[in-house]
Protein backbone atom coordinates (compact mmCIF):
# COMPACT_ATOMS: atom_id res chain seq x y z
CA UNK A 1 0.00 0.00 0.00
CA UNK A 2 0.96 4.06 -0.08
CA UNK A 3 3.16 3.74 2.93
CA UNK A 4 6.33 3.56 5.02
CA UNK A 5 7.40 3.49 8.47
CA UNK A 6 7.32 7.59 7.94
CA UNK A 7 5.05 8.00 5.66
CA UNK A 8 1.82 5.88 7.94
CA UNK A 9 -1.28 4.74 5.75
CA UNK A 10 -3.83 7.29 6.59
CA UNK A 11 -1.89 9.81 8.07
CA UNK A 12 -3.82 9.38 11.50
CA UNK A 13 -0.91 9.12 14.37
CA UNK A 14 -3.50 8.37 16.91
CA UNK A 15 -1.75 6.68 19.95
CA UNK A 16 -2.78 4.45 22.78
CA UNK A 17 -2.23 6.78 25.89
CA UNK A 18 -0.73 4.95 29.34
CA UNK A 19 -2.10 5.42 32.57
CA UNK A 20 1.28 4.67 34.30
CA UNK A 21 -0.01 1.67 35.74
CA UNK A 22 2.17 -1.86 34.56
CA UNK A 23 -0.11 -4.80 34.57
CA UNK A 24 0.41 -8.38 33.35
CA UNK A 25 -2.88 -8.49 31.58
CA UNK A 26 -2.09 -5.39 29.08
CA UNK A 27 -0.02 -7.20 25.98
CA UNK A 28 0.77 -5.45 22.64
CA UNK A 29 1.93 -7.51 19.41
CA UNK A 30 2.77 -5.48 16.19
CA UNK A 31 2.93 -6.42 12.62
CA UNK A 32 4.51 -4.64 9.69
CA UNK A 33 2.02 -4.72 6.89
CA UNK A 34 0.53 -1.97 4.92
CA UNK A 35 4.06 -0.32 4.84
CA UNK A 36 3.33 0.52 8.84
CA UNK A 37 3.39 -1.09 12.21
CA UNK A 38 0.13 -2.70 12.87
CA UNK A 39 -0.19 -2.97 16.67
CA UNK A 40 -3.21 -5.64 18.55
CA UNK A 41 -3.27 -4.60 22.12
CA UNK A 42 -5.17 -7.13 24.43
CA UNK A 43 -6.24 -6.95 27.63
CA UNK A 44 -6.51 -10.15 29.90
CA UNK A 45 -6.13 -13.00 26.91
CA UNK A 46 -3.78 -15.92 27.82
CA UNK A 47 -0.59 -16.23 25.72
CA UNK A 48 -1.84 -19.46 23.06
CA UNK A 49 -4.94 -16.98 22.08
CA UNK A 50 -2.78 -13.90 21.57
CA UNK A 51 -0.27 -15.98 19.25
CA UNK A 52 -3.04 -17.56 17.35
CA UNK A 53 -4.83 -14.02 16.63
CA UNK A 54 -1.86 -12.33 15.59
CA UNK A 55 -0.78 -15.23 13.76
CA UNK A 56 -4.46 -15.68 11.69
CA UNK A 57 -5.00 -11.47 11.57
CA UNK A 58 -0.87 -11.83 10.38
CA UNK A 59 -1.66 -13.65 6.80
CA UNK A 60 -4.90 -12.01 6.43
CA UNK A 61 -3.35 -8.18 6.43
CA UNK A 62 -0.71 -10.03 4.41
CA UNK A 63 -3.23 -11.22 1.69
CA UNK A 64 -5.27 -7.85 1.60
CA UNK A 65 -2.01 -6.60 1.14
CA UNK A 66 -1.18 -8.12 -2.26
CA UNK A 67 -4.67 -8.19 -3.08
CA UNK A 68 -5.10 -4.66 -2.43
CA UNK A 69 -2.41 -2.96 -3.78
CA UNK A 70 -2.37 -0.34 -6.48
CA UNK A 71 1.01 -0.64 -7.72
CA UNK A 72 2.52 -3.67 -6.75
CA UNK A 73 2.18 -6.59 -9.01
CA UNK A 74 -1.27 -8.51 -8.41
CA UNK A 75 -5.26 -8.38 -8.60
CA UNK A 76 -5.55 -5.04 -8.39
CA UNK A 77 -3.20 -3.58 -11.20
CA UNK A 78 -4.16 -6.37 -13.32
CA UNK A 79 -7.41 -5.25 -12.61
CA UNK A 80 -6.89 -1.69 -13.37
CA UNK A 81 -4.67 -2.36 -16.39
CA UNK A 82 -7.73 -4.65 -17.97
CA UNK A 83 -10.04 -1.10 -16.96
CA UNK A 84 -7.43 0.93 -18.58
CA UNK A 85 -7.63 -1.20 -21.38
CA UNK A 86 -11.75 -0.58 -21.98
CA UNK A 87 -11.84 -4.71 -21.00
CA UNK A 88 -14.03 -6.28 -18.41
CA UNK A 89 -12.32 -8.62 -15.95
CA UNK A 90 -12.94 -10.50 -13.07
CA UNK A 91 -12.88 -8.92 -9.52
CA UNK A 92 -10.88 -11.01 -7.52
CA UNK A 93 -13.12 -12.06 -4.05
CA UNK A 94 -11.74 -9.68 -1.48
CA UNK A 95 -12.08 -6.81 -3.95
CA UNK A 96 -15.41 -7.02 -4.13
CA UNK A 97 -16.87 -5.83 -0.92
CA UNK A 98 -14.48 -2.74 -1.12
CA UNK A 99 -15.87 -2.00 -4.93
CA UNK A 100 -19.55 -2.02 -3.30
CA UNK A 101 -19.27 -0.47 -0.38
CA UNK A 102 -16.61 2.50 -1.59
CA UNK A 103 -19.46 3.13 -4.56
CA UNK A 104 -22.08 3.59 -1.90
CA UNK A 105 -19.83 6.16 -0.07
CA UNK A 106 -18.51 8.45 -3.01
CA UNK A 107 -22.11 8.55 -3.76
CA UNK A 108 -22.80 9.92 -0.27
CA UNK A 109 -20.07 12.16 -0.36
CA UNK A 110 -20.85 13.87 -3.43
CA UNK A 111 -17.73 12.88 -4.70
CA UNK A 112 -15.31 14.26 -3.01
CA UNK A 113 -14.15 10.14 -1.52
CA UNK A 114 -13.24 8.86 -4.66
CA UNK A 115 -11.15 5.52 -4.80
CA UNK A 116 -11.63 5.66 -8.77
CA UNK A 117 -8.67 8.49 -8.86
CA UNK A 118 -5.61 6.32 -9.12
CA UNK A 119 -4.31 7.93 -12.25
CA UNK A 120 -4.14 11.15 -10.36
CA UNK A 121 -2.76 10.25 -7.64
CA UNK A 122 0.27 8.62 -9.89
CA UNK A 123 0.46 11.48 -11.58
CA UNK A 124 0.97 13.60 -8.37
CA UNK A 125 3.81 10.54 -8.18
CA UNK A 126 1.54 9.22 -4.77
CA UNK A 127 1.76 5.73 -6.19
CA UNK A 128 5.35 5.15 -4.32
CA UNK A 129 6.68 3.81 -1.64
CA UNK A 130 9.25 7.24 -1.69
CA UNK A 131 8.26 10.33 -1.18
CA UNK A 132 7.96 11.99 -5.02
CA UNK A 133 10.27 14.67 -5.65
CA UNK A 134 10.58 17.19 -8.82
CA UNK A 135 7.94 19.79 -9.72
CA UNK A 136 4.23 18.86 -9.51
CA UNK A 137 2.23 17.74 -12.36
CA UNK A 138 1.64 20.92 -15.34
CA UNK A 139 -1.38 22.85 -15.36
CA UNK A 140 -2.26 20.83 -18.74
CA UNK A 141 -1.99 17.57 -17.38
CA UNK A 142 -4.33 18.27 -14.58
CA UNK A 143 -6.62 19.84 -17.11
CA UNK A 144 -6.42 16.47 -18.98
CA UNK A 145 -7.07 14.10 -16.07
CA UNK A 146 -9.89 16.75 -15.83
CA UNK A 147 -11.79 16.21 -18.66
CA UNK A 148 -11.85 12.21 -18.48
CA UNK A 149 -13.20 13.16 -14.65
CA UNK A 150 -12.82 8.97 -13.47
CA UNK A 151 -15.69 8.49 -10.49
CA UNK A 152 -16.45 5.30 -9.48
CA UNK A 153 -20.52 5.37 -11.13
CA UNK A 154 -18.39 4.63 -13.68
CA UNK A 155 -18.25 1.08 -12.63
CA UNK A 156 -20.45 -1.70 -13.83
CA UNK A 157 -20.15 -4.62 -11.83
CA UNK A 158 -21.72 -7.99 -12.78
CA UNK A 159 -21.46 -10.34 -10.40
CA UNK A 160 -17.15 -11.00 -10.17
CA UNK A 161 -17.00 -9.02 -13.33
CA UNK A 162 -16.12 -5.60 -13.46
CA UNK A 163 -16.24 -2.66 -16.31
CA UNK A 164 -15.86 1.00 -16.95
CA UNK A 165 -17.50 3.05 -19.11
CA UNK A 166 -14.17 5.47 -18.67
CA UNK A 167 -10.79 4.34 -19.35
CA UNK A 168 -9.26 6.95 -17.20
CA UNK A 169 -10.65 5.14 -13.83
CA UNK A 170 -7.95 2.95 -12.13
CA UNK A 171 -8.52 1.88 -8.50
CA UNK A 172 -6.82 3.03 -5.62
CA UNK A 173 -8.48 2.18 -2.12
CA UNK A 174 -5.49 3.71 0.17
CA UNK A 175 -7.97 5.87 1.43
CA UNK A 176 -9.88 3.58 2.45
CA UNK A 177 -8.82 -0.26 2.94
CA UNK A 178 -6.82 0.34 5.77
CA UNK A 179 -10.18 0.95 7.71
CA UNK A 180 -11.63 -1.95 6.32
CA UNK A 181 -9.03 -4.04 7.34
CA UNK A 182 -9.51 -2.76 10.71
CA UNK A 183 -12.89 -3.99 10.86
CA UNK A 184 -11.73 -7.26 9.86
CA UNK A 185 -9.01 -7.84 12.25
CA UNK A 186 -12.12 -6.77 14.63
CA UNK A 187 -14.11 -9.41 13.69
CA UNK A 188 -11.38 -11.89 13.39
CA UNK A 189 -10.90 -10.92 17.41
CA UNK A 190 -14.74 -11.25 18.24
CA UNK A 191 -15.35 -14.51 16.16
CA UNK A 192 -12.12 -16.24 18.40
CA UNK A 193 -14.08 -14.91 21.52
CA UNK A 194 -11.38 -12.06 22.78
CA UNK A 195 -13.39 -9.31 24.26
CA UNK A 196 -10.76 -6.63 25.13
CA UNK A 197 -8.98 -5.32 22.37
CA UNK A 198 -7.53 -2.59 20.15
CA UNK A 199 -6.30 -2.72 16.36
CA UNK A 200 -4.24 0.46 15.67
CA UNK A 201 -3.25 0.58 11.87
CA UNK A 202 -0.55 3.07 11.77
CA UNK A 203 -2.68 5.54 14.48
CA UNK A 204 -5.75 4.39 12.42
CA UNK A 205 -7.55 2.32 15.14
CA UNK A 206 -11.23 0.46 16.57
CA UNK A 207 -11.52 -1.02 19.84
CA UNK A 208 -13.90 -3.84 21.57
CA UNK A 209 -14.29 -4.28 25.00
CA UNK A 210 -12.50 -2.09 27.80
CA UNK A 211 -9.55 -1.91 29.91
CA UNK A 212 -9.67 -3.32 33.34
CA UNK A 213 -13.44 -2.43 33.04
CA UNK A 214 -12.53 1.30 31.94
CA UNK A 215 -12.81 2.67 28.33
CA UNK A 216 -9.66 2.99 25.98
CA UNK A 217 -7.92 6.41 26.33
CA UNK A 218 -6.64 7.52 23.13
CA UNK A 219 -4.42 10.32 22.05
CA UNK A 220 -4.48 12.60 18.92
CA UNK A 221 -1.32 13.57 17.78
CA UNK A 222 -0.71 17.20 16.93
CA UNK A 223 -2.51 17.86 13.37
CA UNK A 224 0.34 20.39 12.39
CA UNK A 225 3.68 18.41 12.61
CA UNK A 226 4.69 18.20 15.90
CA UNK A 227 5.03 14.67 16.03
CA UNK A 228 5.72 14.21 19.52
CA UNK A 229 2.92 16.65 21.37
CA UNK A 230 0.14 14.86 21.84
CA UNK A 231 -3.02 17.43 21.12
CA UNK A 232 -5.91 15.94 23.06
CA UNK A 233 -7.29 12.49 24.42
CA UNK A 234 -10.73 10.76 24.41
CA UNK A 235 -12.37 7.63 25.70
CA UNK A 236 -13.17 4.79 23.04
CA UNK A 237 -16.07 2.91 23.88
CA UNK A 238 -16.66 -0.71 22.79
CA UNK A 239 -16.38 -1.29 19.02
CA UNK A 240 -15.70 2.56 18.01
CA UNK A 241 -13.48 3.36 15.60
CA UNK A 242 -10.99 6.32 15.74
CA UNK A 243 -9.75 7.25 12.44
CA UNK A 244 -7.60 10.36 11.09
CA UNK A 245 -6.98 11.96 8.08
CA UNK A 246 -4.72 15.03 7.48
CA UNK A 247 -1.39 16.42 4.98
CA UNK A 248 1.28 16.67 8.10
CA UNK A 249 2.86 13.08 7.39
CA UNK A 250 2.78 12.28 3.05
CA UNK A 251 3.26 15.21 1.33
CA UNK A 252 5.38 16.29 -1.97
CA UNK A 253 7.86 19.27 -1.64
CA UNK A 254 8.78 21.55 -4.73
CA UNK A 255 10.71 24.69 -4.06
CA UNK A 256 9.74 25.11 -0.79
CA UNK A 257 6.14 24.27 -1.36
CA UNK A 258 4.44 21.38 0.41
CA UNK A 259 1.74 19.58 -1.57
CA UNK A 260 -0.60 17.41 0.16
CA UNK A 261 -1.14 13.81 -0.90
CA UNK A 262 -5.11 14.22 -0.42
CA UNK A 263 -6.46 15.26 -3.55
CA UNK A 264 -9.28 16.77 -4.51
CA UNK A 265 -11.27 14.55 -7.48
CA UNK A 266 -12.82 18.05 -8.53
CA UNK A 267 -9.90 19.74 -9.13
CA UNK A 268 -7.01 17.22 -9.74
CA UNK A 269 -5.54 19.85 -7.21
CA UNK A 270 -3.88 18.72 -3.56
CA UNK A 271 -6.25 19.49 -0.31
CA UNK A 272 -4.97 22.70 1.47
CA UNK A 273 -6.61 24.69 3.68
CA UNK A 274 -6.88 21.80 6.39
CA UNK A 275 -4.41 19.74 8.47
CA UNK A 276 -6.49 17.30 10.17
CA UNK A 277 -9.44 15.87 10.82
CA UNK A 278 -10.79 13.13 13.08
CA UNK A 279 -13.99 10.74 13.01
CA UNK A 280 -15.16 8.76 15.70
CA UNK A 281 -17.76 5.74 13.73
CA UNK A 282 -18.95 2.13 14.85
CA UNK A 283 -17.02 0.95 11.54
CA UNK A 284 -13.79 1.35 10.69
CA UNK A 285 -14.17 1.48 7.13
CA UNK A 286 -17.03 4.21 7.20
CA UNK A 287 -14.62 6.31 9.72
CA UNK A 288 -11.53 6.13 7.05
CA UNK A 289 -13.30 7.15 4.12
CA UNK A 290 -15.38 9.93 5.62
CA UNK A 291 -11.94 11.11 7.24
CA UNK A 292 -10.92 11.37 3.93
CA UNK A 293 -13.87 13.23 2.33
CA UNK A 294 -14.04 15.79 5.09
CA UNK A 295 -10.54 17.05 4.61
CA UNK A 296 -11.46 17.50 0.87
CA UNK A 297 -14.75 19.30 1.93
CA UNK A 298 -12.69 21.59 3.96
CA UNK A 299 -14.62 24.18 6.21
CA UNK A 300 -17.06 25.17 4.06
CA UNK A 301 -18.94 21.72 3.20
CA UNK A 302 -17.48 19.59 6.28
CA UNK A 303 -21.09 19.23 7.88
CA UNK A 304 -23.13 18.49 4.89
CA UNK A 305 -20.40 16.14 4.19
CA UNK A 306 -20.46 14.12 7.32
CA UNK A 307 -24.05 14.24 8.26
CA UNK A 308 -24.58 12.98 4.45
CA UNK A 309 -22.18 9.98 5.25
CA UNK A 310 -24.11 9.73 8.54
CA UNK A 311 -21.32 10.89 10.66
CA UNK A 312 -21.60 12.80 13.93
CA UNK A 313 -18.83 12.72 15.36
CA UNK A 314 -16.23 14.60 13.91
CA UNK A 315 -13.05 17.31 14.21
CA UNK A 316 -11.26 18.97 11.58
CA UNK A 317 -8.74 21.21 12.49
CA UNK A 318 -7.82 23.99 9.62
CA UNK A 319 -3.96 24.79 8.91
CA UNK A 320 -4.68 28.39 10.96
CA UNK A 321 -5.61 26.12 14.06
CA UNK A 322 -9.31 27.01 13.98
CA UNK A 323 -10.84 23.98 14.93
CA UNK A 324 -14.35 22.97 14.45
CA UNK A 325 -16.26 20.20 16.09
CA UNK A 326 -19.47 18.61 16.07
CA UNK A 327 -21.38 18.89 19.44
CA UNK A 328 -21.14 15.03 20.27
CA UNK A 329 -17.19 15.27 19.36
CA UNK A 330 -16.91 17.93 21.67
CA UNK A 331 -18.21 16.20 24.59
CA UNK A 332 -15.57 13.34 24.09
CA UNK A 333 -12.44 15.24 22.60
CA UNK A 334 -10.19 16.58 25.59
CA UNK A 335 -7.41 19.07 24.70
CA UNK A 336 -4.40 19.43 26.66
CA UNK A 337 -3.99 22.85 25.70
CA UNK A 338 -7.32 25.06 24.52
CA UNK A 339 -7.30 25.96 20.71
CA UNK A 340 -7.45 29.44 20.06
CA UNK A 341 -10.52 28.91 18.42
CA UNK A 342 -13.05 26.62 18.59
CA UNK A 343 -15.80 26.76 16.68
CA UNK A 344 -19.12 24.40 17.52
CA UNK A 345 -21.21 23.04 14.43
CA UNK A 346 -25.16 23.93 15.21
CA UNK A 347 -25.89 21.66 12.00
CA UNK A 348 -26.14 18.57 14.03
CA UNK A 349 -28.61 19.43 16.68
CA UNK A 350 -30.48 15.84 15.30
CA UNK A 351 -29.12 12.90 14.70
CA UNK A 352 -28.26 12.10 10.58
Amino acid sequence: MRKSICTLFCLALLVACSDGKDSAKLHTSQIFVFGTLVDITFWDVDEALRSQAVAEISRDFQRMHYEWHPWNPGPLLSLNQALARGEPAEAPDSLIPLIIQSRELSSQSGGLFNPAIGSLLQLWGFQSSERPQGPPPSAEMIAAWRRQAPAMTDLELDGRVLRSRNPAVQLDFGAYAKGYAVDVAIAHLQQLGIANAIVNAGGDLRAIGSKDGQPWRIGIQHPQGEQEKLYAWLAVTAGEAVFTSGNYRRYREDQGVRYSHILDPRTGMPVDGVSSVTVIHHNGAIADAVATALVVAGPEQWEATALAMGVDQAMLVDDRGVVYMSPKMQQRVHFQDAPAVLQISEAFAEDP
